[in-house]
């Protein structure tokens, strides 16, 4: 008889082929935890390569979900269940499996050229080396194939569907209904149905195969999560952030402009406002980046809501127009979804490296706000106050996503739109004592005026202009002027900012500052260091310039300041040259978020006042050049 036991929170990874369907796989069971009242958090780990050799190392895809009963930060520091369809699968990923946790691998696919080229001399799941772990080495090929009997799918179309009882396995061990499933794959198959029915007979058999095997003796069940009351859906970071776009031109009565050229992990942005024709959105997909900024730069001299988006090989070509539009003043949205680098570097991997390019990657003194959304959920609302600050200080914004945020997922409350407030818009129309670059005292931002509007004809451009009229100028005084009127305006934007984003007292033992997508690592890691009664606070910065002005008061307060970045120590260096104090590094360069017990054992160690180098490449914190 099968027991049921309950559970708390589970994590668990699916990982193969990049044919193997995985990311489908943990996509389907990431819906149903989510109709099922969990709270989620997921990874989703592309390969880089587009088409590595099958069973390879280089061409493993996986997918991570963290689903619970209670609140959570992040997709887990290690997986719980791992679900591997090949030896290479199984080889780069069960250094992560927790102790005594549980495999199910396709033992249909450990067959010798696949085991060579994983690396593998002897077969792992016959000769003992996963006895310290649950196993069980399911042929789940031929049991798809034996689900299919009679089907008039080709043998290779069939063995496609191997990641359907995969599915419907996981659904039978943790208790999930298969209705809506097997709803969503009639709707995501509805043009073939003879692969809808393919699928849903495999799902049906892996459900069943967890149902009558023997080696399976517990089924587990995770409580529902306790919501706040209202409307929820699952997101991701590049969906939310193409939705707070649109709904940001929406609010400013504008519409939406948006050029781009695809590029990994951007690309789904393009994708997503591409479907919102309806709601006077226009995308237009460059021959090339350079093109792209140049269109968005034109989009908002005509008077759009403007936005192109890249990732850090992209953003580079843009730069000089990116300059561009600092000297014209115009309001464009310039998205960086981060990944690593440099030059093509990790293109389907997470890093925060392009914080230095995002502050300074322009030639001459081109300052502009930065500003980073820290989990998928709140790329809606960095893309709407993004369109907020643009318009209103008549100023190019750059807004940080990182791969990370952008491709993984979570439940967010759809947002009251009546409770957004609307993007005043003030096209000038008056002609009488029109200048180019006459200022509203309180922002500094020039009129928007839009071409063709009688009396208001001016020029704008690359070179430098009159402080007022906006005739070219070669006046040393008034270059100086202009400079710093620019840079200015970006100091106000400060104006805009709402309350800290911090957990724990403002004074203590280790303030702990981070921004961007790694907000969940570090706000668990703080809680539970809190819960243990260290002295430890988490500030997670949503603008990085300019910088937080209530950060000036804090930071004297604490004995250890540590910066936590993906990269090798950008905003460090920013936040010790303004505030004149030794900020330690916490950093990673692996394509990977940090891990909750790392940044625990990491502040641990300054807190015991050891600083140095940890075991396996785990992240450490140092007071000089930072290392991992």
């Amino acid at each position: 008889m099968t027991k049921q036991h309950e559970l708390d929170r589970v994590v668990i990874r699916f990982a193969g082929d990049s044919g193997d369907g995985m990311q489908l796989t943990g996509t389907e069971f990431t819906k149903a935890a989510a109709e099922a009242g969990n709270d989620i958090a997921t990874f989703p780990d592309f390969p880089a390569e587009i088409r590595a050799p099958a069973g390879s190392l280089p061409g493993v895809s996986g997918f991570q979900l963290h689903f619970s009963s209670s609140e959570i930060y992040t997709p887990g520091d290690a997986p719980d269940v791992l679900v591997v369809m090949n030896p290479a699968a199984l080889k780069t990923n069960l250094k992560d499996l927790v102790e005594g946790g549980t495999i199910i691998a396709n033992a249909g696919m450990f067959v010798e050229a696949n085991l060579k080229k994983a690396g593998y001399a002897d077969n792992p799941l016959e000769n003992g080396s996963l006895d310290a772990y649950k196993l069980h080495a399911i042929d789940i090929s031929a049991l798809t194939l034996a689900a299919l009997d009679g089907s008039p799918l080709s043998t290779k179309e069939k063995g496609r569907a191997k990641n359907f009882f995969a599915l419907g396995l996981v659904f039978w061990m943790y208790g999930r209904e298969t209705e809506s499933e097997i709803r969503r794959i009639h709707k995501q198959f509805a043009k073939k149905p003879d692969l809808a029915e393919a699928n849903i007979l495999v799902f049906k058999a892996g459900y069943h195969y967890g149902e009558t095997a023997e080696v399976f003796q517990t089924q587990y069940k995770v409580p529902p999560a306790r919501w706040t009351p209202g409307v929820y859906r699952n997101i991701t970071g590049n969906e939310a952030l193409s939705m707070g776009l649109l709904v940001g031109a929406h609010l400013a009565g504008k519409p939406l402009f948006y050029s781009g050229y695809p590029i990994t992990p951007a690309s789904s942005i393009l994708h997503s406002l591409a479907k919102y024709k309806q709601f006077g959105c226009v995308t237009f997909q460059a021959e090339d980046e350079i093109a792209a900024m140049g269109a968005a730069i034109g989009g908002a001299y005509g008077g759009a809501a403007a936005v192109t988006a890249s990732s850090g090989p992209g953003i580079a070509l843009k730069g000089e127009a990116i300059g561009l539009a600092v000297m014209t003043e115009l309001p464009v949205v310039i998205v960086n979804v981060q990944r690593g680098g440099p030059s093509t570097g990790l293109p389907t991997k997470t890093e925060q490296s392009d914080l230095a390019q995002a502050l300074y990657g322009r030639n001459g003194e081109a300052p502009l706000p930065v500003i980073a959304a820290k989990t998928p959920g709140d790329s809606f609302y960095c893309a709407v106050e993004a369109m907020r600050v643009a318009i209103k200080y008549m100023v190019p914004v750059i807004l940080l996503s990182d791969g990370y945020i952008a491709n993984g997922s979570e439940p967010w409350p759809l947002p009251d739109l009546r409770s957004l407030q609307p993007i005043p818009v003030n096209h000038r129309t008056d002609p009488e004592n029109y200048y180019v670059y006459d200022r509203d005292p309180a922002t500094l931002a020039r009129a928007w005026v839009t071409p063709g509007t009688p009396g208001l004809e001016h020029r704008i451009g690359g070179i430098e202009k009159d402080a007022l009229t906006g005739n070219i100028s070669y006046d040393p005084a008034n270059h100086e002027r202009q400079t710093y009127v620019r840079a200015d305006k970006v100091a106000r934007v400060a104006q805009e900012f709402g309350e800290l984003d911090m957990r724990g007292e403002d004074e203590g033992d280790v303030l702990l500052i981070g921004w961007g997508g790694t907000f969940g690592s570090l706000r668990q890691a703080t809680e539970a260091m809190r819960d243990q009664g260290k002295k430890v606070t988490h500030v997670h910065l949503r603008w990085l310039s300019p910088l937080e002005p209530k950060l000036d008061a804090l930071i004297p307060r604490f004995k250890h300041v540590v910066c936590a970045e993906l990269n090798a120590g950008q905003l460090r260096p920013v936040l010790r040259s303004k505030y004149l104090v030794d900020v330690v590094g916490l950093n990673k360069i692996q394509g990977q978020p940090f891990k909750v017990r790392e940044v625990i054992a990491a502040i641990d160690g300054l807190l015991g006042d050891r600083v140095g180098a940890s075991k396996d490449g785990e992240t450490v914190v140092t007071r000089g050049e930072a290392r991992a």
